[in-house]
């Protein structure tokens, strides 16, 4: 008797190739690639080039929120100077920006 129901229920799985399951994940990962790792890869790239063309005189802003203006730049760290007579040394990777990208950026949203 549940056979003879079985029969009568429509058949609504249908096996799928395995071709298909491997086209839908390969297209997965082409949309997870051009809207994930793509954009972060370019930001990235865009960062090391700013940090890489700092020098003396810039005005930046660190990942810490701190601002200032690059007293002196050396392989890896950098002196900000932040107030008069105070300096501090930061690490290039602390970088956020430069201060004139940031507030060019609040202007526009007002």
């Amino acid at each position: 008797m549940f056979d003879q129901i079985l029969l009568m229920l429509p058949e609504t799985q249908r096996q799928q190739s395995p071709a298909y399951s491997l086209i839908m994940i390969v297209g997965l990962f082409a949309i997870m690639y051009f809207f994930l790792l793509r954009p972060q890869i370019k930001q990235q790239k865009e960062t090391k080039q700013m940090v890489d063309a700092l020098k003396a005189g810039d005005k930046i802003i660190t990942t810490g929120g701190i601002w200032g203006e690059i007293d002196n730049v050396e392989k890896d760290r950098i002196r900000l100077k932040v107030a008069d007579k105070v300096k501090i040394v930061i690490s290039r990777s602390a970088v956020a920006g430069h201060q004139q990208d940031s507030t060019k950026k609040e202007e526009e949203s007002k």
